[in-house]
């Protein structure tokens, strides 16, 4: 058994990394090893498995069209998901759920949830640490 796990590691492509995944609301990250080469997708699975697998609070759910990747220090873009890990150069990541939109018949109601939802997740973030100052 000793020697197939060997043969099975040598046949790894790419380098391998430790990457750490903070889940809005959750107490702390995630850390787990990627390839270099897998997908952002795949990563994002994988720390959903983790997070389910953990028992951590909130539950998310396992949808992976529910969810963005970010890296906190390259912007506010979501990263996509057919990119490779490898290739955005950083190891610390956010996972946050896309913002639901909800459907009603009043167009006065449906603006002014996209003009509240349309904050970046740094703003709501910020907002949730402090949340005595309002957008009033």
């Amino acid at each position: 058994m000793l020697l197939y796990k060997q043969k099975k590691n040598q046949s790894i492509k790419g380098n391998r990394f430790l990457i750490s995944v903070t889940v809005l609301g959750s107490a702390g990250p995630i850390r787990f090893v990627v390839n270099e080469e897998e997908l952002v997708a795949t990563v994002m699975d994988n720390a959903l498995k983790l997070y389910a697998r953990e028992g951590r609070l909130p539950i998310l759910g396992s949808d992976l069209n529910n969810f963005m990747l970010y890296c906190p220090i390259s912007g506010t873009e979501a990263l996509s998901p057919w990119e490779t890990i490898g290739s955005v150069g950083v190891r610390n990541f956010m996972l946050c759920k896309k913002p639901q939109t909800e459907k009603s018949d009043d167009s006065e109601k449906t603006t002014a949830i996209s003009r509240k939802g349309s904050g970046s997740w740094k703003a709501w973030f910020h907002k949730s640490l402090n949340p005595k100052i309002s957008s009033h």
